[in-house]
């Protein structure tokens, strides 16, 4: 059950951040490699690409890639904090004196979170594909031109097998492991300090929803140079064989982007991401925590 609350959780959250992805996508592809005021520039910031993208492709296209974010969420987020509920249900996350340990807190928050996106990272490339597609007049990054999430996930099994599936995936992790410990460590962290210091009333909505605020910013000043790494490789093209044919790996991919875009290539996007990190962030582990309390009080 908590992996079926936490997966409808972060579902609820995605509904409502996808556009946001959808823009941060465009914005981390946008200047791929190319030093600053070397191309044009089709996304000024997260409003001016939100206008762009409806007026040029459709309000329609603010929901690109819908299907497979839903389920990525589902599967990534089900087993995430489904896994990390768990523990902290059964008390590994504290110490001897019951105290909340932020290092067993984080570390749990990493296993589950590399767990869940490694079994997701077949989704997650379509899904990147899918929202970087765009009318050639404000195309950016790679165009695979997919139909949908099922007729690609064919093709590319059908051209590359599982190895093709998967390409990407050890890249991804990086990011999943810091995005994931360092929200689950603060959101909990955060948690247990406001119901100590009696902040607010015990059981209130409020406290879950303080701590999410908190975790999102953390989460987002922390995750943003590998996940616009992870989007890079994701969504590069690849050779007969799915060998990409940009970067070698995240490493890679964070060098290259540092030595031709500058040290705030690395952070393109980012306030996409915190418009897109930061609720997403907030809405799913609020949902998940007060899922979890009607679950508790329905089934005492």
């Amino acid at each position: 059950m908590d992996f079926l609350l936490s997966g409808l959780a972060a579902c609820g959250a995605c509904v409502f951040t996808n556009p946001l992805e959808v823009v941060k996508t465009r914005m981390q592809l946008q200047g791929e490699l190319k030093a600053p005021g070397t191309y044009q520039r089709h996304y000024r910031n997260v409003f001016h690409a939100f206008f762009t993208i409806g007026k040029v492709d459709g309000l329609a296209a603010l929901q690109k890639g819908l299907g497979p974010a839903l389920l990525y969420q589902f599967l990534m987020n089900g087993i995430r904090l489904g896994t990390y509920g768990l523990a902290e249900a059964r008390g590994y996350l504290r110490t001897d004196e019951g105290i909340h340990s932020p290092v067993r807190s984080a570390a749990a928050g990493a296993l589950a979170g590399v767990m869940g996106a490694y079994l997701g990272s077949p989704i997650y490339m379509v899904k990147t594909h899918l929202q970087a597609q765009a009318t050639s007049e404000i195309a950016v990054g790679h165009q695979y031109k997919h139909q949908g999430m099922f007729q690609a996930l064919t093709k590319i099994g059908q051209k590359h097998g599982l190895v093709g599936l998967w390409r990407g995936a050890m890249g991804g992790l990086p990011r999943v492991v810091v995005g994931s410990s360092t929200q689950l460590c603060t959101f909990s962290s955060t948690k247990d300090f406001l119901s100590q210091w009696e902040i607010f009333p015990p059981q209130s909505w409020k406290v879950a929803l303080a701590a999410a605020m908190v975790s999102g910013i953390a989460v987002v000043l922390a995750m943003t140079p590998f996940d616009v790494a992870s989007t890079r490789l994701y969504n590069q093209p690849t050779d007969t064989r799915g060998k990409g044919l940009m970067y070698r790996g995240i490493l890679d991919a964070l060098l290259q982007t540092a030595r031709t875009e500058g040290f705030f290539g690395m952070y393109k996007g980012i306030g996409a991401s915190y418009f897109r990190l930061g609720p997403h962030t907030v809405l799913s582990l609020f949902f998940w925590d007060q899922l979890r309390s009607l679950y508790n009080t329905y089934t005492k």
